[in-house]
């Protein structure tokens, strides 16, 4: 699984350095600041999964999805907020976002989350 590319993006460099240190033992691991830096690192290669927190200065978490599905990315999602009452189950559904967490965060829930998310597809294949 350290082949699978993860981008996390958070204006909160604790949050950032939280998640990069219960990830990047699996993972290759790739903190952003804002969505313009998500966008470049998406110009520069494909990532597995994007983990976007709901208010980041500039473009929030949501517009963030929808610009990358409309530059065709097709990866997983996880929107993290702790503002749960400013998310639309709509806008969820039809931004193929696949979980959603409260802040504070169950760092055990979102890993197995994640670890559910990039591998998946590897389960589904060998059951077949």
């Amino acid at each position: 699984m350290l082949g699978k590319k993860i981008v996390l993006v958070d204006d909160e460099e604790s949050i950032r350095k939280t998640f990069f240190l219960l990830l990047n033992k699996k993972y290759r691991v790739y903190p952003a600041k804002d969505a313009e830096e998500v966008l470049e690192r998406f110009k520069s290669g494909a990532f597995d999964l994007l983990i976007a927190d709901l208010r980041l200065p500039g473009k929030d978490g949501v517009e963030l999805v929808s610009e990358l599905r409309s530059k065709g990315y097709r990866g997983e999602v996880i929107l993290i907020s702790a503002h749960a009452e400013l998310v639309d189950p709509g806008v969820l559904s039809r931004l193929r976002i696949g979980h959603f967490f409260a802040k504070p965060l169950d760092l055990d829930a979102l890993s197995r989350s994640i670890d559910y998310l990039l591998t998946k597809d590897d389960l589904l294949g060998k059951s077949l």
